[in-house]
C-alpha cells in the first residue's frame, strides 16, 4: 500500500514542466513548449503525487466544456512503480473528470488494467517516423498560413475531428513557438489543415486534418517543406483511416510506437476518415 505520507494535488503550473520533463525521459517526445498550452486548456486538470515533498508521479485529466474528458501524462517515477501509488493517481484522475466522457491513448500492455476501469477499446494509433528530405518550400495559393485563416473556420473544421469543442487549447496550439501550422483553402473552404511543432527530437506533425489523401499530402509537404532536412518527424495516425496508412507508406515512414485509444463511454462521434495524425497523444 502507498505510504501515508504520499498526496495527491493540483499542479501548479510551474511544475507542468517536470511533467513534461517526465514524459521525455519515457521516450514519449513531447514538444518543446507543449508545457503552457496544456497547462492553460484547463490549469485544474494536472494532477501530481508527492511523497515526502517529493514528486513523484503525475497525470493530466483535462476537460473540454465539462462534458468531454482526456487522461495522458500519465507517469509515476520507475523506482515507485508497482507500490500502488500510480493507480492512485489513475483514480484521482478519474474522479476529476466524473460525469465525462473519457477518452485516453494507452500503452498497449495497460489495455487489460483500463477495461478493469470500465474503458473499452476503440482502435489502436500509430506512431512513425522518417528522416525530413531536401524539399524546396512549398507554397501555392491554396496553402495558406493559419494565421491568416479565420480562426472560426479552422475551429469548425476541428470540431469534426475531435469529440468537443476545444477552442481555448487550439487557439495557443496553433500558433506556439518553433511550429508552423497550415491550412488548405479552396473556393474559400477549409480542406483542412496541420501543425508541426519542434520537440525533443526531431518535429511532430498534428494534428493532420484533411477532407481527402490529395488534401492531406499537400498540407504534409507543406510541413516538412519548413523545417531541417536531415532530421526525424513524426506522426501518428488512427488505423480506421487507410489512407493515412498509404500516406505514410509513400514517404517512407517506420512504425515506432503504438498506443490504443479506449473510452470510458463508447467510441464518440468524429469522422476519423478525415484524421491523417493525431492531435497529441497527452490531451486528445
Amino acid at each position: 500500500m502507498p505510504d501515508e505520507n504520499y498526496k495527491i494535488r493540483k499542479m501548479l503550473g510551474s511544475e507542468v514542466d517536470m511533467a513534461i520533463e517526465l514524459a521525455a525521459q519515457e521516450g514519449w517526445n513531447p514538444g518543446l513548449h507543449d508545457s503552457e498550452c496544456f497547462y492553460k486548456t484547463d490549469p485544474a486538470g494536472f494532477l501530481i503525487g508527492v511523497l515526502n515533498d517529493q514528486p513523484i508521479g503525475c497525470i493530466s485529466a483535462v476537460s473540454y466544456e465539462n462534458n468531454f474528458g482526456f487522461i495522458g501524462l500519465y507517469i509515476v517515477k520507475p523506482v515507485f512503480r508497482r507500490l500502488g501509488y500510480g493507480i492512485r493517481l489513475f483514480q484521482a484522475a478519474l474522479q476529476q473528470l466524473e460525469g465525462h466522457s473519457i477518452g485516453l491513448d494507452g500503452v498497449i500492455e495497460q489495455e487489460r488494467n483500463y477495461m478493469k476501469f470500465g474503458f473499452q477499446t476503440a482502435y489502436r494509433n500509430r506512431r512513425f517516423e522518417g528522416l525530413i528530405p531536401e524539399l524546396p518550400r512549398r507554397s501555392s495559393p491554396e496553402i495558406v498560413s493559419l494565421n491568416n485563416i479565420s480562426f472560426s473556420k479552422v475551429n469548425e473544421y476541428d470540431r469534426q475531428c475531435f469529440p468537443s469543442e476545444r477552442s481555448a487549447f487550439l487557439t495557443r496550439w496553433i500558433s506556439m513557438p518553433d511550429s508552423t501550422a497550415l491550412g488548405l483553402i479552396e473556393q474559400d473552404n477549409l480542406k483542412g489543415f496541420g501543425v508541426v511543432r519542434q520537440c525533443y527530437h526531431g518535429y511532430k506533425i498534428g494534428p493532420l486534418f484533411a477532407d481527402n489523401s490529395e488534401v492531406a499530402e499537400t498540407i504534409y509537404l507543406g510541413l516538412v517543406s519548413r523545417i531541417p532536412a536531415g532530421l526525424p518527424v513524426y506522426l501518428d495516425i488512427p488505423d480506421p483511416n487507410s489512407q493515412a496508412s498509404v500516406l505514410v507508406q509513400k514517404f517512407n515512414l517506420r512504425e515506432v510506437f503504438a498506443t490504443v485509444r479506449m473510452y470510458s463511454r463508447g467510441e464518440p462521434h468524429i469522422d476519423l476518415d478525415k484524421v491523417y495524425g493525431v492531435t497529441t497523444f497527452e490531451l486528445g
